[in-house]
């Protein structure tokens, strides 16, 4: 009996110590979210920022945490649009002002040729998506290689995934 409740405490002690660690933003992220403060509208802490990979490149969402903020909505989906329409002539300057010019993919993406990607805006009950097709297998990496920089660098405010 003593030593189930020696090793649930220790577990106890651990997990939480964990989750401690995870919780705190390194000072990248820190950074990160110091600049994206002024190259979006909206409070970064306030939206979930998607990266989800797929066989032809991926998608992009950015989601209100609050579904009934109806003008974090409204600014997610206008700088969306922005990006989106900004992305697809090359412009990836934003991105590169949050998180260096040397961002993984970044680089590549900006000087592709037209008709090897494919960036498509829309909009989501809590925000909106930008979708990227890459028509050649470079290009889809340059996308992974980007998604996975954001995805560390927003921290707890990314996921792969979109939430439920």
């Amino acid at each position: 009996m003593h030593s189930d409740l020696t090793r649930f405490l220790v577990a106890f002690v651990v997990l939480g110590f964990m989750a401690s660690v995870q919780a705190d933003p390194t000072p990248r992220q820190q950074a990160v979210a110091q600049k994206g403060a002024m190259a979006m509208p909206f409070n970064v802490h306030n939206s979930t920022h998607v990266f989800q990979k797929n066989t032809t490149g991926g998608i992009q969402q950015v989601l209100a945490k609050d579904p009934k903020d109806k003008d974090l909505i409204s600014d997610i989906r206008d700088h969306l649009l922005m990006e989106a329409e900004r992305f697809s002539q090359g412009d990836y300057s934003d991105p590169m002002k949050i998180h260096g010019k040397d961002m993984p993919g970044v680089q590549y993406l900006r000087k592709v040729k037209p008709g090897q990607i494919a960036i498509t805006y829309r909009e989501l009950p809590a925000g909106a998506a930008v979708d990227y097709v890459g028509r050649d297998t470079i290009t889809v990496d340059a996308i992974h290689k980007w998604f996975d920089a954001q995805l560390s660098d927003y921290g707890e405010d990314a996921a792969d995934t979109p939430p439920r």
